[in-house]
């Protein structure tokens, strides 16, 4: 399983090792050093005739930030920012996670708010069960490398676009692809990522690939 690696130390101003803060790297304060931190989220990626029909519903709502291909995922479980072990523990433990190959397809669109203020459009789902069971597998296998389990019920989406504090109108945007649906495809695996800032916002890199036959690093989940 790939590991979580810690880049080349660079010699501080008074001869100590110290990392910059960006790209994972960490930071020799007066604190003492702080470890390279991980931003990690487990998906899928529809494939790319999927992501097509997505990418097309773009436009007509003011102020979307829309998705791009490579943004396009199925999140199974946010986890946020993790040190290296504790990345490495998770790249593990869901190499064990077995699961039998299931069919879904894109139906309809919806909306997330905050506050009474939208700040999410997007595509649904279905069915909901089989991914439901594998974010529960997925979910334990986080439990047991260190993390809160979720405290979120788990609705299956793919986001579209993105908003600021002022929110959107999207009754019309709703409203017209409301009968949205896809050919189905078939979910026999799912990937590790980790979210990267830079200049043009968040990029995401895939860490590791796993598959529903898993493998043998620690027992079946």
């Amino acid at each position: 399983m790939p590991a979580f690696v810690a880049g080349p130390f660079i010699i501080g101003p008074n001869g100590g090792d110290f990392k910059p803060n960006r790209n994972g790297y960490g930071t020799l304060g007066a604190q003492g050093y702080s470890p390279p931190m991980h931003r990690l989220f487990i998906a899928i990626r529809p494939p790319a005739a999927i992501r097509a029909r997505l990418l097309s519903l773009a436009g007509g709502v003011e102020g979307a930030r829309w998705q791009d291909d490579e943004q396009l995922h199925l999140t199974l479980r946010f986890i946020g920012e993790v040190d290296r072990h504790r990345a490495n523990d998770l790249a593990d433990l869901l190499g064990a996670i077995r699961f039998t190959p299931f069919d879904v397809r894109i139906e309809g669109v919806g909306s997330f708010d905050r506050r009474g203020v939208v700040d999410t459009l997007w595509a649904g789902v279905q069915p909901r069960e089989p991914l439901a069971q594998l974010h529960r597998k997925v979910d334990r296998a986080c439990v047991r490398a260190g993390l809160a389990p979720e405290g979120r019920a788990y609705l299956p989406h793919i986001t579209l676009a993105r908003f600021g504090r002022r929110g959107a109108m999207v009754d019309g945007f709703l409203a017209v692809h409301a009968g949205l649906s896809t050919p189905a495809f078939r979910i026999d695996g799912f990937t590790l990522f980790e979210s990267r800032l830079g200049h043009d916002g968040a990029r995401y890199q895939a860490v590791a690939d796993y598959h529903g036959d898993g493998g043998d690093m620690c027992p079946a989940i």
